[in-house]
């Protein structure tokens, strides 16, 4: 008896092992696992790789006192804070595509974790959270920006764009601009996050996160991308960071139409008024006015509704470089 049990164990086993070996879906595992590993060996030679215990103990497990929001988690890698985020698919080729881009503007990529099938990026810290915090606050909070801060932001976010569009032919695309993605560093300074490489030569829709108004009428319609999608967006971003308010709230106050938020005050000759009641309270009207209708001016040309009227990220940078002196100029005589 002890024989013939004995037995018909050893006759199942090797068929169930052989069976879930031929299973299709382990197969592809497995072949996706190797696949990610060979990457992992290619982005070693550009970006420090993590071990995942590493991860581990910077954020306590991953407990829920280290979660920043969803998947992004606070730790402390080489005694420096870290965010820490675990994405979700094959993402090896966009970390080949960051680990060649370095911008003071845009969030940098400390390294990377490969563990059970899953890739961690290592991001720096930015102290000060996102922009959203601080432009929508109301004051409850305690956090305010001053003007010439909100222009120092702008010029910041535009000194990234500018890079991403200008770094590779065909130009890279952010597409996912929201005032949440702009993260604040201890001194103020903004730095894009969420970058996801995308080519201006694709003309399809593609998964994007930003709000709807965000997002501009050629690709709305058409599915059109281009560096002018950008621009489109961060003049939604301009409007946004001088007048307190988010872009879904003014397009309902103006009955879509924020292209012309500010035409009155550009057209009118009580223009300075008329600006006065666009600005963020917050503000308390501690603003140079020719500054601020620099700024009027700017998001105009910025929401051209076409393309090709729109100016270049390089040209705003210039703009916004002038503006910034302005402002500084003014905020040292008060």
């Amino acid at each position: 008896m002890f024989s013939k049990k004995t037995k018909k164990q050893a006759d199942i086993l090797p068929t169930e092992t052989f069976e879930a070996y031929e299973n299709p879906i382990w197969k592809k595992t497995e072949v996706e696992h190797r696949e990610s590993l060979e990457s992992l060996a290619n982005i070693a030679q550009s970006m420090k790789v993590y071990n995942f215990i590493e991860l581990q103990y910077a954020t306590d497990e991953f407990s829920p006192s280290s979660r920043i929001n969803g998947s992004v988690y606070r730790g402390k890698v080489n005694g420096d804070l870290a965010a820490i985020k675990k994405m979700r698919g094959d993402v090896s080729k966009e970390i080949n595509s960051l680990s060649k881009i370095n911008h003071f503007n845009l969030i940098r990529v400390l390294g990377v974790c490969f563990n059970e099938g899953h890739w961690y990026l290592i991001y720096e810290y930015a102290s000060n959270g996102p922009l959203s915090d601080w432009i929508f606050s109301n004051n409850t909070n305690q956090k305010f920006l001053s003007w010439t801060q909100r222009v120092q932001i702008v010029l910041d976010v535009a000194r990234g764009l500018n890079y991403i569009h200008s770094y590779n032919s065909p130009p890279y695309v952010y597409k996912n601009m929201n005032s949440s993605r702009i993260l604040l560093d201890n001194e103020f300074r903004a730095k894009i996050s969420n970058f996801r490489p995308a080519r201006s030569t694709e003309e399809q829709i593609i998964q994007t996160t930003s709000e709807q108004v965000y997002l501009a009428p050629e690709y709305r319609e058409k599915g059109q991308l281009s560096p002018k999608l950008d621009v489109y967006a961060f003049g939604m971003l301009m409007l946004e960071v001088v007048t307190g308010k988010k872009v879904a709230n003014l397009n309902e106050r103006l009955n879509g139409n924020l292209a012309d938020a500010f035409v009155s005050v550009l057209n009118d000759t009580k223009g300075k008024d008329r600006l006065r009641s666009l600005m963020d309270p917050s503000l308390k009207g501690n603003y140079p006015s020719e500054s601020a209708i620099s700024i009027a001016r700017l998001v105009e040309f910025c929401l051209n509704t076409d393309p090709s009227s729109r100016p270049d990220m390089e040209d705003i940078v210039r703009s916004l470089s002038k503006v910034l002196s302005m402002s500084m100029s003014w905020e040292s005589s008060l």
